[in-house]
């Protein structure tokens, strides 16, 4: 329960600062406190299934990168989905 309200309070956080900052680099930089510790599950999620059908531990780490990037690219269009729902219209930057 403690931890569903602390995931639900970062998500929260991390949509209020991407409402507030304009700037396409504190931006990227909120995204990248939602994305890295997901392509890092993503990583460890992969490597746990494939090490059990892989012997070859090059092979292991190959698809455990790709898993890796899978997941991260993922978590990057949600995080840029948001940031561009909470980002300005295109008739506030014609007003401008």
């Amino acid at each position: 329960m403690v931890g569903l309200v602390g995931a639900a309070l970062t998500l929260g956080r991390g949509q209020f600062l991407l409402a507030i900052f304009r700037p396409l680099w504190i931006r990227l930089a909120i995204a990248l406190a939602f994305v890295a510790p997901a392509a890092l599950a993503g990583y460890h999620a992969t490597h746990g299934i494939v090490k059990h059908t892989m012997p070859s531990d090059t092979w292991q780490t190959i698809f455990s990168v790709i898993g890796a990037v899978a997941v991260g690219i993922t978590a990057f269009v949600r995080i840029a989905g948001m940031a561009a729902a909470t980002g300005p219209s295109g008739q506030d930057l014609a007003r401008t």
